[in-house]
């Protein structure tokens, strides 16, 4: 079942109702203008003009009835068998005519009178009162709150309204064709669109279609896009919306929002139910001192409704977040999000098919080789490598090329570690030494330890992201362990650029921050979570929360432990600085060489700079 282009039946409806009461009033508006304007002709069209000659002359022959003087006309009525027979005229008033006039009345013996207030109709007093002001404010109320509607994004006056979106198959456009390095992930959710298309084959083996998947992994590894590709797979309706969409500033509007989504998902089944970010109502009650809020209550009525579904009727729940110990332990039991599809950061072969996919709609040299851009990204996600491909193209548009090639996207990998070149930054000729040193000596105590990955590339060209210069390194394997030793060599490159500077300046500059934060951090988590020092052996001293974003360890010991773990990190950091002040002054004349070279080229590939090393270059 599939829907083109059309938006659910609730939406139809409440914009027809919508309509239908703007039209409605409108219609009242015009219709009460109508009869008043035709009250008003009728009762105007009974009362008529003459001139004031004619009433002198009507006067003196004895015609008139009565007269009632106004405050500027005077209106009379005529007697039988005359020519305005029992009619109700008016004529102009003059002041200085006034005092003769009634004398002339008094003599013929006319009434005359001062005239009393209009009487009005009372279904003009009824249309003036009470039905015109009400339609104006209804309008009015109308106006001013269909306003706020725009800008809340939500209909005011429609609380309980869900505002999920209903994607058809042609507006999402996407298909597992289109995601790549997540074929376990695929795997799991390709026999949700397969009991989908098919639910008979499963039914007869009493297999139960799974009611939740949770899509977990960190930013920009591809969960809408997975979520979006099941829908695109499956040709059933697709809900999406974000878990904030159900929690908004009306106290119970998302629990409202929760059973008139499954109310919709029920009658549009079978269809998928996408709820993206869903921590941001799914975070765990344990320890809540309040409870009776608003996103507990949303959370309650999403469990509620999970369990009162029938899922043999085909609605299937997605949700995705990268915060998977907040969730609540009631959200992710079996019988709810009975999945957990762990959607990480690509491997060597997940980062080529995804380059491979976003590279299509460019035009790419025959001569790229996307395994090598693969190589010198490990860790990039698929947001990363889209990115890549994109910087790489606008550089070939800003170079007067037609396709990429392969500097475009060495250049872009780098745009997107360090920045841009900052050609502004001139530095004086002792600061250009000091960062050629520096970058140096991590370099060369990485050549010449056995557990570091090779050097890729030297430069002294200062970037955007406030590195005066850099040193890549580019592993030669995909790893998913790191030994002892290899962490304890990695400090030591950290700590490279710093001992140059002693070595060769004996002095010490602020160029080392970045380095000392990053080995202090490492030289820790050897401490505490890896168990790599004889002194605490195996005890976990600190544990990770949020795993898929930040990682950032939290404390599991006490104060005097704190202490006694500054003083273990300490001890390896002074062994690793220690270790690479000894390898640069053995090889101080290497260093000096290497430096210099840099000094004056700015930029050293790695294969050049092995070369410097193995003493194989030309001089």
């Amino acid at each position: 079942m599939a829907i083109n282009n059309k938006k659910s039946d609730n939406n139809k409806n409440t914009n027809f109702d919508d309509k239908k009461f703007k039209y409605i009033i409108y219609y009242a508006i015009i219709v009460t203008l109508v009869v008043f304007l035709i009250n008003d002709y009728f009762v105007n069209t009974e009362v008529k003009h003459i001139k004031y000659p004619q009433f002198i002359s009507m006067v003196e022959k004895n015609e008139i009835k009565e007269v009632q003087f106004g405050t500027d006309r005077i209106v009379f009525t005529t007697k039988e068998g005359t020519e305005f027979e029992k009619k109700t005229l008016y004529t102009g008033k003059f002041q200085d005519s006034e005092t003769k006039l009634k004398e002339d009345l008094d003599k013929r013996g006319i009434p005359y009178d001062k005239p009393l207030p209009k009487p009005i109709s009372p279904l003009k007093s009824f249309i003036i009162n009470w039905i015109l002001p009400f339609f104006m404010f209804m309008a009015l109320g109308r106006f001013l709150f269909g306003r706020l509607d725009k800008k809340m994004g939500s209909g005011v006056m429609s609380f309980g309204k869900n505002t999920a979106k209903i994607y058809a198959e042609s507006e999402t456009g996407v298909t597992f064709l289109d995601v790549a390095g997540q074929e376990e992930a695929k795997e799991s959710l390709v026999e949700i669109v397969d009991f989908l298309h098919n639910p008979k084959k499963y039914a007869e083996i009493g297999a139960k279609l799974p009611k939740g998947a949770l899509l977990v992994g960190p930013p920009g590894t591809g969960k809408t896009l997975l979520a979006k590709a099941v829908a695109g797979e499956a040709k059933v309706p697709f809900f999406s919306i974000s878990g904030s969409g159900f929690v908004e500033m009306f106290v119970g509007m998302g629990a409202a929002r929760v059973r008139d989504l499954f109310n919709q998902a029920q009658e549009k089944a079978p269809c998928i139910i996408f709820i993206d970010e869903i921590d941001a109502i799914g975070k765990s009650r344990d320890g809540a001192i309040g409870g009776n809020d608003e996103r507990e209550q949303t959370l309650n009525q999403l469990l509620a409704e999970m369990d009162g579904f029938d899922s043999s009727k085909g609605v299937v729940i997605l949700a995705a977040t990268n915060r998977p110990e907040v969730l609540d332990k009631a959200l992710l039991r079996p019988g709810r999000f009975d999945r957990r599809v762990i959607v990480d950061r690509p491997d060597l072969k997940g980062r080529e098919d995804i380059l491979k996919v976003h590279a299509k709609g460019v035009k790419i040299s025959d001569t790229v080789d996307l395994n090598a851009v693969a190589k010198s990204t490990p860790g990039a996600v698929g947001a990363d490598l889209a990115n890549i491909i994109n910087e790489a193209a606008l550089r070939a548009v800003k170079n007067s090329r037609t396709e990429v090639i392969q500097e475009d996207l060495s250049e872009a990998v780098e745009v997107i570690i360090a920045g841009k070149e900052k050609k502004d930054r001139i530095l004086s000729p002792k600061e250009k030494r000091a960062v050629a040193f520096h970058e140096v000596g991590h370099a060369l105590v990485a050549a010449l330890l056995h557990n570091t990955d090779p050097v890729h590339k030297i430069t002294i060209v200062p970037r955007t992201m406030g590195a005066l210069g850099y040193t890549m390194q580019l592993p030669s394997e995909e790893k998913y362990l790191i030994t002892k030793e290899e962490m304890f060599d990695q400090i030591c490159v950290m700590l490279g650029g710093r001992a140059a500077e002693e070595v060769e300046f004996n002095s010490m500059s602020t160029g080392a921050s970045n380095d000392i934060e990053k080995a202090t951090s490492t030289a820790r988590s050897m401490v505490t979570i890896y168990g790599m020092t004889e002194r605490f052996d195996m005890m976990g001293l600190e544990s990770v929360s949020n795993r898929y974003l930040d990682g950032r360890p939290v404390r599991n010991c006490s104060a005097e432990t704190e202490s006694a773990i500054d003083e273990e990190t300490l001890s390896i950091i002074k062994d690793a600085h220690k270790k690479a002040i000894d390898i640069l002054t053995e090889n101080r004349e290497l260093l000096t060489k290497i430096a210099e070279t840099l000094l004056e080229k700015e930029t050293i590939m790695g294969d050049e700079f092995m070369k410097i090393v193995k003493g194989e270059d030309n001089d």
